[in-house]
């Protein structure tokens, strides 16, 4: 690898991104967006939640974009770093995955994007036939000020750039590239099942871990409601990644997931979790097209 120091900071990520896993904040109303999301639930405790998004053409490939890729060694328990996804393999991106650019991270509202990536207008280094690789962000790849960015700072801003997990790397351009220009595209995420919601934390903080979400790929915002003592929409915060906290009291409610992604879709998962739930399980809810 030519770029040892970009490397090591996008794999140590993961282990700085573990401080902010502290409970803090009480959260209050839902905003108006939500609220007009949720019909207000009808009445408080009506199972009719309809998802307000028919109308609402699918999520499709975007334009082409021009940008540069690196890559990075790890494996799948740290491919997925920064956005707070535990083993990729395991939770269905396999190892084609992306650590992207700051710009591009947005403070980890990127994460679960697909991506389309061609390696191009590099003969001597891009793999014949110029195949295109389907990958997923999972990961950030932080700048490095003390080099410039066009010598090494890869990802500092602003640029788009892609350092994707090695084997990703290696599927469209050679090794001693080190880094390759492409072209790349958002594209639909393509998944098995629902999206799935772990949940960790303890009964005065909630941190639901969100993943396989399909469509646009992108979660921007998640409420939460149970069927008893909290009947209600409660909105969820970003903690980091694809990390929501809440600090409602979730313990022996039946629970409801209302997800929305980025293309301004809505999937809601109706009482997905028994109220006898654990900390450390994971639920399978509605996912989108």
């Amino acid at each position: 690898m030519q770029f040892p120091l970009g490397s090591l900071v996008t794999l140590s990520l993961l282990f700085l991104v573990t401080f902010s896993l502290l409970p803090y904040y009480v959260h209050a109303n839902i905003g108006s967006s939500w609220r007009h999301a949720a019909h207000n639930m009808l009445g408080g405790g009506s199972d009719k939640l309809t998802d307000l998004d028919s109308h609402r053409p699918l999520f499709t490939a975007g334009p082409w974009n021009h940008a540069h890729a690196t890559f990075y060694e790890g494996g799948s328990g740290t491919f997925g770093g920064a956005c707070g996804y535990e083993d990729v393999v395991k939770q269905g991106y396999g190892l084609d995955t992306a650590a992207v650019s700051t710009v591009m991270f947005k403070k980890g509202e990127t994460c679960g994007a697909c991506y389309e990536i061609k390696c191009v207008n590099s003969p001597q280094w891009c793999k014949p036939g110029q195949p295109s690789i389907h990958v997923t962000a999972t990961n950030l790849c932080p700048p490095n000020y003390y080099q410039s960015s066009d010598n090494g700072g890869w990802c500092n801003p602003p640029r788009q750039h892609f350092d994707l997990a090695k084997p990703a790397y290696l599927k469209i351009a050679a090794y001693k590239a080190g880094i390759v220009p492409i072209h790349y595209r958002r594209i639909p995420c393509k998944k098995h099942g629902g999206i799935r919601f772990t949940i960790t934390g303890n009964p005065y903080f909630n941190l639901v871990n969100v993943w396989n979400v399909g469509g646009a790929g992108v979660v921007t915002g998640v409420q939460v409601k149970g069927d008893h003592k909290m009947k209600h929409w409660r909105e969820m915060k970003r903690n980091w990644g694809q990390r929501w906290e809440t600090s409602a009291m979730l313990v022996g409610e039946r629970l409801t997931f209302r997800v929305r992604a980025s293309d301004g879709r809505y999937s809601t998962s109706v009482r997905v979790v028994p109220k006898n739930w654990r900390f450390g399980q994971t639920f399978e809810g509605k996912n989108f097209p």
